[in-house]
C-alpha cells in the first residue's frame, strides 16, 4: 500500500515571470558595443576636424631684422672667454692653505 499523504511532489515549471539574466547581459553587451562604436566615430570626427584646420601663418615683427654676423661673433667670443675662465678656475689650485696640515 502506498501512502500519498505528506509527500513532496516535484514540480518543474517552464517559462513564467522568472528573471532571465542572459537576456539582460546581452542588452548590456550590445549597449556597451554601441557606445564604443559611437565613441570611436566621435573621436575620428574630431581628429579629422582638427587635422584639417589651417596652420596659423607666421607673422613677422616689423622691428625684428636679420641677425648680423658681427653681433653673433661677439656673443660667441664672450662665451668662449667664459669657458676659458671656467677651465682656468677649475685647473688652478686652491689659494687657501689648509690649517690642519
Amino acid at each position: 500500500m502506498k501512502i500519498n499523504f505528506l509527500t513532496k511532489k516535484k514540480k518543474f515549471k517552464k517559462g513564467g515571470s522568472n528573471i532571465r539574466p542572459d537576456l539582460y547581459w546581452k542588452h548590456i553587451l550590445y549597449m556597451t558595443l554601441i557606445l564604443i562604436i559611437i565613441s570611436c566615430a566621435f573621436g575620428l570626427y574630431f581628429f579629422l576636424e582638427v587635422n584639417n584646420e589651417s596652420v596659423t601663418p607666421v607673422v613677422e615683427v616689423p622691428g625684428q631684422g636679420v641677425i648680423k654676423k658681427e653681433r653673433l661673433y661677439k656673443v660667441l667670443e664672450y662665451f668662449e672667454e667664459r669657458e676659458r675662465k671656467s677651465v682656468e678656475i677649475l685647473n688652478s689650485p686652491s689659494p687657501i692653505i689648509d690649517p690642519s696640515l
